[in-house]
């Protein structure tokens, strides 16, 4: 489905070069990359300040700004690309309106600041790169806040072609890949009637050359090798390929060891993998960085972690330990971001239903409804007033 395609815009972000020797932009840059967005987006303000003709700093402040709210909403969980999952059909995201224009007057300086400078010099590298990754965060937004499918694809294709420009130029510039393989891969995975579209023509989509295009970057990359790592993981998981994106996760977590995220994908991941052992490992792990104030975890709701850990434990089977997690997060989901809050609420309905507890069961779906009554769960959920839920032989999923 073209939803599911283009949610994988999300991952478009990421590709940003740091400006080398910019202590500001390197300590953003730092902060962006451990899920510290207040403190990205007050470094990357004072990087505009100090040097504000230079594209990359409003494209670093605006990809902060997206991102901070994604965390807030649950989006940045590799689910929400999970082929199939009802987490793409949830209400779009609701930034206040002051964050909404401090994105696109972000957007719009970086636009005006690269065109100018490819008005004198078209083939300036630096340039094209950042108009590129201009177009891919107005992508981002258009599919995450706006919600407008065509408006995401049209800008995520635009970007693609101003970094195939650069590749044109030189061939060598691996980093201009990471757009180009993410790009291939979304369009690979289109109903053929949307590539017939007048801004596709030429682009025909192949998911597997999208997936080596991605790998070669993770390997080669300068300044986007950690960043093609992150989207592998991501459509790894899609993709079925567990064991691969357990890999990429474990080079990740060193790198980046206040990211609380790194380490409970890697628990999802050892779970979709066959290994609930493991799983309930990484996640007995991440709780004691909590609960021992570890640098980047402090901001990390315990109930988050007994989601994850509820959520291994209900595909796993043990629905008695699933039941008694899940009812402690959702006695706190309205603190909890929209995701988690109503896919809990929809677990412990499924749980009791495997039970054969079928008012429990009925009553958890009524709170799923009312706790998101817009979003694709909650939808689901509707489905459960009339059926119990039953399970299939699917392997464990998130």
């Amino acid at each position: 489905m073209i939803r599911t395609a283009a949610a994988l815009l999300c991952l478009f972000a990421g590709a940003l070069p740091g400006a080398a020797g910019v202590s500001l932009d390197e300590r953003g840059l730092d902060h962006f990359y451990n899920l510290e967005f207040d403190q990205a987006i007050a470094a990357f303000e004072k990087a505009t300040a100090a040097e504000p003709q230079s594209p990359d700093h409003y494209n670093h402040l605006a990809q902060s700004i997206l991102f901070r709210e994604m965390l807030r909403a649950g989006a940045l969980e590799s689910e929400l690309v999970s082929g199939g999952n009802a987490f793409l059909r949830r209400e779009k995201m609701n930034p206040t309106p002051e964050d909404q224009r401090r994105f696109d007057d972000c957007i719009a300086k970086a636009m005006t600041l690269a065109q100018a400078t490819l008005s004198a010099h078209p083939g300036n590298i630096p340039a094209l790169y950042a108009l590129g990754i201009s177009y891919g965060l107005r992508a981002n937004y258009n599919f995450l806040v706006r919600k407008s499918w065509m408006d995401a694809l049209r800008d995520a294709t635009q970007s693609s072609k101003f970094h195939r420009r650069i590749t044109a130029i030189d061939p060598g510039y691996t980093d201009a890949l990471l757009v180009q393989g993410t790009h291939e891969y979304i369009l690979g995975n289109l109903p053929w009637h949307y590539k017939i579209m007048g801004f596709l023509i030429g682009f025909r989509g192949d998911r597997e050359h999208g997936i080596r295009t991605l790998e070669e970057v993770a390997a080669k990359g300068k300044r986007t090798r950690d960043d093609a790592a992150i989207l592998l993981a991501v459509i790894y998981r899609r993709e079925r390929r567990f064991a691969r994106a357990i890999g990429l996760l474990e080079r990740l977590i060193p790198r980046y060891p206040r990211n609380y995220l790194l380490r409970l994908e890697l628990a999802q991941m050892y779970s979709d993998n066959g290994d609930g052992e493991a799983a309930l490992a990484a996640i007995a792990e991440v709780e004691k960085l909590k609960r021992g104030a570890t640098p980047g975890f402090a901001s990390l709701p315990m109930e988050k972690v007994l989601y994850y850990r509820a959520t291994v434990q209900f595909w796993y089977r043990d629905y008695t330990a699933a039941i008694a997690n899940f009812e402690r997060v959702t006695a706190k989901a309205g603190e909890l971001d929209p995701n988690t809050g109503v896919t809990a609420w929809m677990r412990l309905g499924q749980a009791h239903d495997l039970r054969n507890e079928r008012a429990k069961a009925l009553a958890c779906y009524r709170h799923a409804i009312a706790f998101a009554p817009e979003s694709g769960v909650a939808k689901e959920c509707q489905g459960y007033l009339k059926r119990p839920f039953r399970r299939t032989d699917d392997p464990p999923q998130g």
